[in-house]
């Protein structure tokens, strides 16, 4: 297994139009808690604004990736992040307003652009051979985590050096630049143009697309699980650092160190091939991702808080990756591109739902209270999802038995370039 062939000038393309993209996306939480800090409630408002920019992701994430087209992929991403550029200038240019008009910003921002990050990932998938697929993943999680390390620190310390809209306007202007940089890109992927088209998955004879979509369902859990940790990290730290008597302007840095962990697991995830089931590895890498974060929440000490947040985004970005290459294998072709947009929404749910609780619970308890509330979540998160991924795999060894032709979730080993006849990524 290799890296080369990802390397070209067109994949260098894709990376910058990428990170234009996605680091308004990273940016976005954190931004939002230091733009209403101050006002009274403020981390409880902050993390209800977003709250309020993942719900907007979760909803727009499969209803316009659903409707993404091959042959006007371009023009549909350009405008979903145009309006997204404006949903995060309305929160740099008006950070006084109501919170109900704050809301509807963040909603915006969040939820116009949602369908770029399964369009963008569809488009890398064209540009690499079917053979480096899997590096291809790893790359794009390399990216992420790189977006990622360099977001909260940007964030810290424009907000507590600058100003606190200053985080928001930067990511409108990012933003902006992406819509720009499409331009560098394929107008479109595929050639037949069947993918996304009518109702079917890969074609006008196989199955309704919403009924393979949701057929994956024990994959979205796990992924919405492993995004919700993050989410705990990285809303609740800097009222956790406050409890531990440490600057909250250490939040940046510590988060910082986390995407890091994150990159370098993403790297060495790549490599080679891993054993086991992609299910079994799931399971054991978010066990340790919520030990990690669990231990960050008890620990005192900036030194200790910061290993064990670089530990956990090293296994959490493996666990991305097992999810990623699980949905590659049970969705065929035409249902790719609608399927990385629901994992996105799926992700969206759970960094949602343990922000919602991790808000609820800063009212009422500590914020070191609320983090091992919300790994509590993600742990059974992550049990339901196990279960139904054993169950969908029991369910595919008897219709193979029976002559059926169900592929078993988790067959495929990571550094697989297919499963089933499935090209394509995440």
């Amino acid at each position: 297994m290799t890296y080369r062939d990802v390397v070209s000038r067109q994949v260098l393309a894709w990376a910058c139009t990428a990170i234009g993209a996605r680091m308004p996306v990273a940016m976005a939480p954190l931004a939002l808690v230091f733009l209403v800090r101050e006002r009274p409630g403020g981390y409880s408002l902050g993390a209800i604004l977003a709250a309020a920019y993942v719900l907007g992701e979760i909803g727009g994430a499969p209803v316009f990736g659903m409707r993404l087209r091959p042959e006007r992929a371009r023009v549909q991403l350009a405008v979903g992040l145009a309006v997204g550029t404006v949903g995060f200038l309305g929160l740099g240019v008006f950070p006084g307003a109501h919170p109900a008009v704050l809301a509807g910003f963040a909603f915006v921002a969040g939820g116009a652009p949602a369908a770029a990050t399964g369009g963008l990932r569809t488009l890398l998938s064209e540009l690499v051979p079917a053979r480096s697929v899997a590096q291809a993943l790893s790359v794009e999680s390399i990216l992420t985590a790189g977006v990622w390390a360099v977001s909260p620190a940007a964030v810290a310390g424009l907000a507590l050096g600058v100003a606190p809209r200053v985080p928001l306007l930067l990511a409108a202007g990012l933003m902006a630049w992406s819509v720009g940089g499409l331009w560098l890109l394929p107008a479109r992927w595929g050639g037949g143009g069947a993918e996304g088209e009518g109702e079917g998955g890969g074609g006008g004879d196989g199955p309704p697309l919403l009924r393979v979509l949701v057929g994956a369902w024990p994959v979205y859990v796990v992924g919405a699980a492993s995004l919700a940790l993050l989410g705990l990290a990285e809303l609740v730290l800097p009222a956790l650092l406050e409890q531990r008597g440490i600057g909250v302007g250490w939040s940046g840095p510590l988060l910082t160190g986390m995407a890091v962990g994150g990159g370098l697991g993403a790297f060495v995830y790549g490599l080679r091939g891993w054993p086991g089931l992609l299910r079994t590895r799931s399971v054991v890498l978010m066990a340790g991702t919520s030990a990690c974060v669990a231990l960050a929440a008890l620990i005192p000490a900036t030194a200790g808080i910061a290993v064990a947040l670089v530990m956990g985004g090293t296994l959490q970005a493996g666990a991305m990756l097992t999810r990623n290459l699980s949905l590659r294998e049970v969705l065929p072709p035409g249902a790719l591109a609608a399927g990385y947009s629901v994992m996105y929404a799926a992700s969206g749910v759970g960094y949602a739902a343990t922000g919602s609780l991790a808000g609820a619970l800063l009212k009422v308890a500590a914020p070191s209270t609320a983090i091992l509330a919300g790994v509590c979540l993600t742990v059974a998160m992550t049990g339901v999802g196990w279960w139904g991924e054993v169950r969908r795999a029991r369910r595919g060894a008897c219709a193979e038995g029976s002559g059926g032709g169900a592929v078993e979730l988790g067959g495929v080993g990571a550094g697989a370039g297919s499963g089933a006849g499935v090209e394509g990524a995440k």
